[in-house]
């Protein structure tokens, strides 16, 4: 409907868009699941504002909406190979700095990383300089180099 037959105070504004990654959108089978699970959380909230007439949370959850509808129908689910013998999407990799630290990391999508948790975006820059490297390579890590230690898949990580 054109605004011209709205009034005023029935229209909502809309907020920009969420900025989209340009890289693919390479997602793991968990990553998915969470995509569709705060898509059906946003559909839960829209319902409840739009009860509530609350136009702000309206406007703010429709962006938020928007992004996640987007990203779902942009996901490309990657299945982690049987061979761990070089760095791949889904891969959980253990370095060593050079300042002596062991880290472990597993390479996922953008939305479902969260680098305090092991989980790296494959998008960063530690895990494009992972990706395809094997056992004992050396990558540039932050300030230092690190090396790679082990390479396993999900089901061979530790608590983290």
């Amino acid at each position: 409907m054109s605004r011209a037959f709205v009034k005023e105070s029935d229209a909502v504004d809309e907020l920009p868009d969420r900025i989209v990654s340009e890289y693919p959108n390479y997602v793991t089978a968990e990553g998915l699941s969470l995509i569709e699970m705060k898509i059906a959380e946003l559909q839960s909230r829209l319902a409840q504002a739009q009860i509530e007439g609350d136009r702000d949370a309206l406007s703010a959850i429709s962006r938020d909406l928007r992004y996640w509808n987007n990203r779902r129908g942009t996901a490309m689910v990657v299945q982690m190979p049987d061979s761990a013998t070089t760095v791949r999407f889904g891969a959980v990799v253990t370095i060593e700095r050079d300042d002596g630290r062991r880290q472990e990391y597993r390479i996922v999508g953008e939305d479902e990383a969260d680098p305090t948790k092991g989980l790296l975006s494959h998008a960063s820059p530690l895990a494009r300089a992972l990706l395809g490297k094997a056992v004992g390579d050396t990558v540039v890590a932050g300030q230092g180099t690190a090396e790679i230690v082990s390479i396993g898949d999900a089901s061979t990580t530790s608590e983290r």
